[in-house]
C-alpha cells in the first residue's frame, strides 16, 4: 500500500489532506494547553482556599488549634496544599514534554511537508514542459507533412503543364523537395521528442511521484505516531502524580484517624479550669432567735478571728460563690458608689442640704439579711481584696503576675512566660559563647579584629542574661506561690483531702487574700445585674500587707458631705484631702483623708486639684 501508485493523480488532495494533519496536531497543542492553564488554575484556586483557612499567626485562633481535631483540619489544609502543587506539576510536565516537544514537531513537519511538495510541483512544472515541446513538435511536424504535400501537389501540377516553362517545372520541384526534407526532418523531430517525453513521463508516474507521495506518507504517518504518543504522555503525566495525590488523601485520612476527642476534652479543662474549689452547702440560719449576725463556716460574715474557717484549696471557704460572679460587672461596682452622686447643696451652708435624697442614713443591716437577699436575687459577689486594692488595674489591662486570672489558668501563664525567658537567656548565652569563641580567635590571630572591641558586647549580652535570670526567678517565685496552693496534678501526688491545715496555712483567708482569690474579671454569669453591698470597713484588717494607692493630687470640700452609704466617706466644708483615684465619669471621686480612711465623694462637692507629675507615674 503506497501513496505512490494508489493516488498517483491525487496530488492535490494529499496536499489538503497533509494541511489537515497540521491543523490537528495544532489544535491537540490549543488543548493542552488550555489544560496546563486549567490545571495552575485549580492549583492557585487550591492553595488559596486553603491560606484562607489557615490560622492567622499570633492570633487567637492559632492558640484554639491546639486540639486534635483543628489540628487534623490544619494537616488537611496542608495536605490540599501539597496537592496542589501536585497540579502544577501536571501543568509543567504537560508544558515542557508535549506542548513544547509538540510545537517544535510542528515547525519541522511544517518545513518537510513544503519540501516534499515543492519536489512534486517540480516533477509536474518538468512533464508539463516536455508535454509542450512534444505538443510543439508534432504540431511543426503536422504542418511540414501538409506543406510538403502541398509543394507535391503543385510539383505535379506545373510538370503537366505544357504551357509552364521548364524553368518553372524545376522550381517546383526543388521546392517540393524542400518540403519534404523539412517534414523529415520534423518527424525525426517528433519522433526523439516523442520518446523522451515517454520517457519522462514514465519516470515522472513510476519514480518521481512515487517517491515524494511515499515521503508525504511516512510524514503523514509520523504525525500520527507523534499524537499517539503525545496522548499517551498526556495520560503519563497525570498517572505519574496519582501515587503522590494518594498519599496526600492518606494524609488526611490518617489526620482524621488522629483526632482523639478525650484529648480534646481534657484540653478544654485545661484551657478553663479555674481551680478553686465548687461551693459548699448553705447553713440553715433560725429567724426564730433574736435577730442577730449568724456566724458560720458558711457566712460572708467570717472573719480570721471568728470560728474555725474550713479552707480550701486556693484560701478559699466553702461558702465562697467565685466562679458565679459577672466579669464584666465588677468595675462598676467597686469602683464607685451603686447610686449616682447627689447633687450639690443649693447654698454653701452644710445644713441646707445634709446629704441628698440619694444619700439616706441607714443602719447596718445584718450580714445574712443580705446574704438572703443575695440567694433571692441574681448575685453578683466581688473579691473583698479589691476594695482594699482600690482596682489599681484596670479592665483590659494585665498584672505582670496575672493575679487577675484564677489558679489554674495563671499557672499555666507563669509557666509560659518561665518557659519563654528560658529560651531567652539560652539564646543570649549562645549569642555569648559566640562573642567568646570570636575573641579568642582574635586573641589568636590579631590581624583578624581587635579583641577589645567585643568587650562592650560581651558585658551587655552578660548583663541581659542577669536581667533575664532576675526575671525568671521571679516568675518561678510566682509559679511556685501558686503550685503551692493548687491541688497536686499528678495521681502520686493527688490531694487526699478536699481542706489544707489551717497550721500549714496561716496567711490563707476567708477573703481569699493571695494572689488567686478572684476579683470577678474572669467568671461569668448570663443574668441580669443586681448588686450585693458590702462594708469594706468590715475587711480592712484582712488586707493589712496591701500596699495603699498613691495619692495623686489634693482637693478642697466645697460642700460639707455625710458619707451614709457603702464606700462614701464624710467631708466637712473647707477640709483638704487627698485625691486616689479622680472621677471616672460616673461623679465620684475617690479620696483619702489619711492611711485608714477613704472612700467616695460626690465630685461636685470637691474642688480638685491634680498633680501632674504623680498622675503620670
Amino acid at each position: 500500500m503506497s501513496w505512490g501508485t494508489e493516488l498517483w493523480d491525487q496530488f492535490d488532495n494529499l496536499e489538503k489532506h497533509t494541511q489537515w494533519g497540521i491543523d490537528i496536531l495544532e489544535k491537540y497543542i490549543k488543548f493542552v494547553k488550555e489544560r496546563t492553564e486549567i490545571e495552575l488554575s485549580y492549583a492557585k484556586q487550591l492553595r488559596n482556599l486553603s491560606k484562607k483557612y489557615q490560622p492567622k499567626k499570633n492570633s487567637k485562633e492559632e492558640e484554639e488549634y491546639k486540639y486534635t481535631s483543628c489540628k487534623a483540619f490544619i494537616s488537611t489544609l496542608n495536605e490540599m496544599n501539597d496537592y496542589a502543587g501536585q497540579h502544577e506539576v501536571i501543568s509543567e510536565n504537560m508544558a515542557s514534554q508535549i506542548i513544547v516537544d509538540l510545537a517544535r514537531y510542528v515547525q519541522e513537519l511544517k518545513q518537510e511537508r513544503k519540501s516534499n511538495f515543492h519536489d512534486g510541483r517540480k516533477a509536474q512544472q518538468h512533464i508539463e514542459t516536455c508535454w509542450k515541446q512534444l505538443e510543439s513538435s508534432k504540431r511543426r511536424f503536422e504542418r511540414d507533412c501538409k506543406e510538403a504535400d502541398r509543394a507535391q501537389q503543385y510539383f505535379e501540377k506545373m510538370d503537366a503543364d505544357i504551357n509552364v516553362t521548364k524553368a518553372d517545372v524545376e522550381k517546383a520541384r526543388q521546392q517540393a523537395q524542400i518540403r519534404h526534407q523539412m517534414a523529415e526532418d520534423s518527424k525525426a523531430d517528433y519522433s526523439s521528442i516523442l520518446q523522451k517525453f515517454n520517457h519522462e513521463q514514465h519516470e515522472y508516474y513510476h519514480t518521481h511521484i512515487p517517491n515524494i507521495f511515499q515521503k508525504i506518507q511516512e510524514m503523514e504517518e509520523r504525525r500520527i505516531v507523534r499524537i499517539g504518543d503525545s496522548m499517551k504522555t498526556y495520560a503519563e503525566v497525570d498517572r505519574q502524580v496519582i501515587p503522590i495525590i494518594g498519599k496526600c488523601l492518606d494524609g488526611i485520612v490518617k489526620a482524621a484517624e488522629s483526632i482523639d476527642q478525650k484529648n480534646d476534652s481534657q484540653l478544654v479543662i485545661e484551657a478553663y479550669k479555674s481551680g478553686f474549689e465548687p461551693p459548699g452547702d448553705i447553713e440553715f440560719e433560725d429567724y426564730t432567735q433574736p435577730m442577730k449576725r449568724t456566724v458560720s463556716d458558711n457566712s460572708l460574715s467570717n472573719s480570721r478571728g471568728e470560728g474555725k474557717p474550713d479552707l480550701k484549696f486556693g484560701g478559699k471557704s466553702k461558702g465562697k460563690l467565685w466562679p458565679f460572679i459577672k466579669k464584666n460587672k465588677l468595675m462598676s461596682l467597686l469602683t464607685s458608689p451603686h447610686q449616682p452622686p447627689p447633687p450639690p447643696p443649693a447654698s454653701a451652708s452644710p445644713s441646707a442640704v445634709p446629704n441628698g435624697p440619694q444619700s439616706p442614713k441607714q443602719q447596718k443591716e445584718p450580714l445574712s439579711h443580705r446574704f438572703n437577699e443575695f440567694m433571692t436575687s441574681k448575685p453578683k459577689i466581688h473579691c473583698f481584696r479589691s476594695l482594699k486594692r482600690g482596682l489599681s488595674l484596670k479592665l483590659g489591662a494585665t498584672p505582670e503576675d496575672f493575679s487577675n486570672l484564677p489558679p489554674e489558668q495563671r499557672r499555666k501563664k507563669l509557666q509560659q512566660k518561665v518557659d519563654e525567658l528560658n529560651k531567652e537567656i539560652q539564646k543570649e548565652m549562645d549569642q555569648r559563647d559566640a562573642i567568646t569563641k570570636m575573641k579568642d580567635v582574635y586573641l589568636k590571630n590579631p590581624q583578624m579584629g581587635d579583641p577589645a572591641s567585643l568587650d562592650h558586647k560581651l558585658a551587655e549580652v552578660s548583663q541581659n542574661i542577669e536581667k533575664l535570670r532576675l526575671e525568671t526567678q521571679k516568675f518561678e517565685a510566682w509559679l511556685a506561690e501558686v503550685e503551692g496552693r493548687l491541688p497536686a496534678r499528678s495521681e502520686q501526688m493527688r490531694r487526699q483531702s478536699g481542706l489544707y491545715d489551717s497550721q500549714n496555712t496561716p496567711t490563707v483567708n476567708n477573703c481569699a487574700q493571695d494572689r488567686e482569690s478572684p476579683d470577678g474579671s474572669y467568671t461569668e454569669e448570663q443574668s441580669q445585674e443586681s448588686e450585693v453591698k458590702v462594708l469594706a470597713t468590715d475587711f480592712d484588717d484582712e488586707f493589712d500587707d496591701e500596699e495603699p494607692l498613691p495619692a495623686i493630687g489634693t482637693c478642697k470640700a466645697l460642700y460639707t458631705f455625710e458619707g451614709q452609704n457603702e464606700g462614701t466617706i464624710s467631708v466637712v466644708e473647707g477640709e483638704t484631702l487627698y485625691v486616689i483615684e479622680e472621677d471616672k465619669g460616673d461623679g465620684w471621686t475617690r479620696i483619702r483623708r489619711n492611711e485608714d480612711e477613704e472612700g467616695y465623694v460626690p465630685t461636685s462637692y470637691v474642688e480638685v486639684y491634680l498633680d501632674k507629675n504623680a498622675k503620670d507615674s
